[in-house]
């Protein structure tokens, strides 16, 4: 792990449970943890310009590299000096493998040991991706943070099929730690996988540590598997990864998640819900889930979330915000993506707070007696 680009320190640890609270120091900044990663799939957090997610207090954001390279490419994105000069963010961005995408998007027509070859969903070409090309994508895209390739196994999946998906991604690490080429400005995560097999998930990872990456992901979960597997393999995984190197859970983040998996040592996570949930009207507060849309709020001039401090918050109230999005007013979706993103950044300060002062258990408690998780998609009163 010489000359790693990324420093991870861990600066409080709640003796309550495994949360622990860090700093990570990156070519772009900072992040403290946990932190959530709004996702900018396209190189743009849908809705929002880059000064508004930095104005939410979102640290560090996530690119997705299959989508990149098919539109607009690497090639251009490192003509234009690297994702940072491409999109405006002047933060921590990390991309993901593409691995995800190509099993779940593309026509695969072929898994072998060196790669994948698959159709684009956009126009059906032939595409062949395999670790050397995607350290390659990713070194043009210029992430802080990059993800070795992998093979993320469909759930459910028989015991087979994920005994070859770890073997192939154990395989795929090795190659990419080989072929990564900007070492001393991007660090390089493995990807531990494994499926729903606890003991698969601990082989994985006894492999991947071998490779002495600078830190480490739990992938292929959230591809459909019930919540208590979820986080089972968490339980299962986490303590299995370095303590003194970032833990990464891919494409998790629904409230009540980020707080019980933060508990179990989990350092970062990404997902779309913020995002997606605020362009579909629903936005979250510290009494659950407002679907906007609904007839409720016609005439509720109160603020969406009297205990936010974002503009949206400050500015309007639920029956604009319930008039924008039943006009499919542009401003609608922006104004609730704002609202969502400062929400769950606002939801991991609190977080990190509470673990610092060595109450994660107490934090978790409160939250689901205040209704902040509850019924995940349900009005709030």
């Amino acid at each position: 792990m010489s000359n790693s680009p990324l420093e991870f320190s861990v600066i409080a640890l709640d003796e309550s449970c495994a949360a622990r609270r860090g700093l990570l120091k990156l070519p772009h900044g900072e992040v403290e943890t946990p932190a959530f990663l709004p996702v900018g799939t396209q190189g743009s957090v849908k809705a929002v310009t880059p000064e508004q997610v930095a104005e939410t207090g979102a640290q560090m954001i996530l690119a997705n590299t299959y989508h990149l390279a098919l539109r607009p490419g690497s090639d251009v994105v490192r003509e234009a000096g690297g994702l940072h000069a491409f999109t405006g963010w002047k933060g921590p961005i990390l991309t993901d493998s593409g691995g995800y995408q190509v099993f779940s998007l593309g026509e695969l027509n072929k898994v072998d040991d060196d790669g994948v070859t698959f159709r684009s969903h956009i126009d059906g070409d032939e595409v062949r991706l395999t670790p050397s090309r995607c350290m390659e994508i990713q070194n043009d895209l210029g992430a802080d943070i990059i993800m070795a390739f992998d093979e993320c196994p469909p759930y459910p999946a028989s015991r087979e099929q994920v005994e070859k998906a770890v073997e192939r991604t154990t395989r795929w690490a090795g190659l990419c730690r080989a072929a990564h080429q900007r070492d001393a400005e991007q660090a390089l995560f493995g990807i531990v996988q494994g499926g729903c097999f606890d003991d698969l998930r601990r082989e994985s990872a006894r492999q991947l540590l071998d490779l002495d990456f600078p830190g480490y992901a739990i992938g292929g979960v959230s591809v459909g598997e019930p919540p208590e597997d979820m986080r089972r393999v968490v339980e299962v995984t986490a303590p299995l990864l370095p303590s003194g190197r970032p833990r990464y859970l891919m494409g998790v983040g629904m409230p009540e998640d980020l707080v019980d998996l933060s508990l179990q040592g989990i350092d970062l996570f990404d997902c779309v819900v913020a995002t997606r949930h605020a362009r579909n009207a629903s936005l979250f507060t510290s009494k659950g889930v407002v679907k906007i849309r609904n007839s409720t709020w016609s005439r509720d001039f109160s603020p969406l979330d009297p205990d936010c401090a974002c503009y949206t918050c400050r500015e309007f109230s639920r029956s604009y915000l319930r008039h924008l999005y039943h006009r499919a007013e542009i401003l609608g979706p922006v104004l609730g993506t704002i609202h969502n993103l400062t929400w769950f950044q606002r939801l991991m300060f609190d977080l990190r707070e509470a673990i610092s002062a060595g109450r994660g258990l107490e934090f978790r408690k409160s939250c689901r007696e205040r209704g902040v998780f509850s019924d995940r998609l349900a009005p709030a009163g």
